[in-house]
């Protein structure tokens, strides 16, 4: 099975770059920049789980031909288009796509471009960053994935992802071939909303929100709106799961915060409209009191409108 993979950055360096350390075909489709730094040193991962340098694949746009059987998407949720633009020419007769943008909104997206049977549901969760001299840096412990079968997805992709699944067992990351992969995706739309949301209105980590006063009341207002909105779509939050959002979302004294923050802070791009802003809309749609979403979009929005006027973007 031969891997396109968009993007060789913190996502697609680390989730594509272990498969491949494990032997599997993977080539990365880059940026001129970023074609020199794999050139120069090779992909570069370090992790708490096993640092590892591995001579990479890769291609620059005018290079890419219909000739691979699965495409692994990692951009962003703003550069969504010109990543479609971008993997139209990598999709070999049958091939697949396996997005791991956040949030849900980009399923649709795809299934309207590339059409229901090409489309994968896929999810990931890791602190991670790219260095400016182009190294993989893995922030923290986890590393989590999961792909699967979304309801419109043509049959011929469950070999796929029994291979895909095949090659991450041969790795540390813990990887999930799910039954149910909307569930997986609307589970961590609810704690990414509800993380991105709180540390990014209180600019600190989600132990300096809880510092506040009235901090602990106003997570536990986001998570439940969130709650409500996945289990009115029909997708509650499993009780396991909900306990390991709990653990993370209300521990005091924790630096955690979600990446969204650290863009902010550079004075980058947000998500805002695909995470904070989808969920708004969805909890409206749905009758549900978004409660501090309103606040926290509203905070995110004039942070755009400010880069805007600035000219920064």
């Amino acid at each position: 099975m031969k891997i396109l993979c968009l993007g060789a950055g913190a996502t697609g360096g680390y989730f594509a770059g272990r498969i491949a350390q494990a032997g599997a075909d993977v080539t990365f489709l880059v940026r001129e920049r970023r074609a020199a730094q794999l050139a120069a040193n090779g992909l570069v991962v370090r992790s708490p789980h096993g640092d590892f340098t591995l001579p990479a694949r890769f291609v620059q746009q005018h290079e890419v031909r219909p000739e691979y059987d699965l495409v692994i998407v990692t951009s962003k949720a703003y550069d969504l288009d010109s990543a479609i633009g971008s993997i139209r020419a990598g999709l070999g007769p049958g091939a697949h796509a396996l997005p791991l943008l956040n949030g849900l909104a980009h399923v649709d997206r795809l299934v309207a471009e590339l059409g229901a049977g090409r489309v994968i549901g896929g999810t990931c969760g890791i602190p991670a960053t790219l260095t400016p001299e182009g190294e993989v840096r893995q922030l923290g412990p986890l590393h989590r994935i999961a792909y699967g079968m979304l309801p419109g997805t043509s049959a011929a992709a469950r070999a796929k992802l029994e291979t895909l699944h095949g090659l991450y067992r041969k790795t540390p990351i813990d990887a999930v071939l799910a039954d149910d992969i909307l569930l997986e995706l609307w589970e961590k739309f609810v704690l990414l909303t509800t993380m991105a949301s709180m540390t990014t209105l209180m600019r600190g980590g989600i132990g300096d929100a809880l510092a506040a006063d009235e901090g602990e009341a106003i997570v536990e207002e986001t998570l439940q709106a969130c709650a409500q909105t996945a289990a009115r779509a029909g997708y509650p939050v499993r009780d396991r799961q909900m306990a390991a959002f709990r653990k993370l979302l209300f521990a005091r004294g924790s630096d955690f915060a979600a990446s969204m923050l650290r863009d902010i802070e550079g004075g980058h791009r947000v998500e805002a409209d695909h995470i904070v802003g989808d969920m708004l809309k969805r909890a409206r749609a749905a009758g549900v009191d978004p409660g501090p979403l309103r606040i926290a979009y509203a905070h995110l929005q004039a942070y755009q409108a400010k880069r805007k006027r600035t000219g920064a973007g």
